[in-house]
């Protein structure tokens, strides 16, 4: 991802942030009283304030230093969303079954984390571009796969069998944590303190970018 730093936002401060996915509908009301919806974006984009997490003056530098060396909205970098950031439910822990990635073949090596939302209704599937390096767990059929038969690029999201290691048959399935790749929303932070020891960002606006 051009103009991307594998770095992670301060999880101190992230961890007070508040926000979460985001769609665009259009809606159009006819005269019968029924109405036509179109979804303009394929997969949500999400949206957090991490102003709320700033609890002192060593978060407020933290955020500061962090912001400065992005270089605002310029270059973008990880994000931890406190709720959303591993294949299973937050207290849940990762197993090598918790997504679907596709049926192996014999031929295809490469397969893109994703993770699914799902009900009786329908399913969302999400792209993962970026795992958190050393959680990933993978298994073929049911099985755990050797974590030396594989490779994962944590900057793009994928995991690779090695030559000779490509599986003829069954589901590849993975877990795995993973941060959100975002940028800075604006290029402009207002500090406000408050007393000598203490101080607020009243707003950190960040938006999740797509590869």
């Amino acid at each position: 991802m051009a103009g991307f730093h594998e770095v992670r936002f301060p999880l101190r401060v992230a961890l007070g942030t508040s926000g979460g996915p985001v769609r665009r509908t259009e809606i159009v009301s006819l005269s019968n009283g029924r109405e036509n919806r179109n979804r303009r974006w394929q997969d949500a984009r999400r949206h957090y304030d991490a102003g709320s997490g700033v609890r002192s003056i060593d978060d407020l530098y933290a955020v500061l230093a962090f912001f400065e060396a992005r270089a605002g909205q310029f270059h973008g970098f990880r994000f931890r969303d406190p709720v959303d950031h591993k294949s299973c439910a937050p207290a849940a822990t990762i197993t090598a079954q918790d997504q679907f990635l596709g049926d192996a073949d014999g031929a295809t090596a490469t397969f893109q984390l994703v993770k699914r939302y799902a009900d009786a209704g329908g399913e969302a599937v999400r792209r993962i571009d970026k795992p958190v390096s050393g959680t990933v767990l993978v298994s073929v059929a049911g099985s755990p796969v050797q974590a030396a038969d594989y490779t994962v690029d944590s900057a793009a999201g994928t995991v690779t069998f090695k030559p000779g290691k490509i599986p003829a048959s069954g589901a590849v399935r993975a877990g795995f944590a993973f941060d959100v790749p975002v940028r800075f929303d604006t290029d402009r932070i207002d500090i406000d303190l408050a007393q000598f020891d203490a101080g607020r960002i009243p707003s950190i606006p960040l938006v999740e970018i797509k590869p």
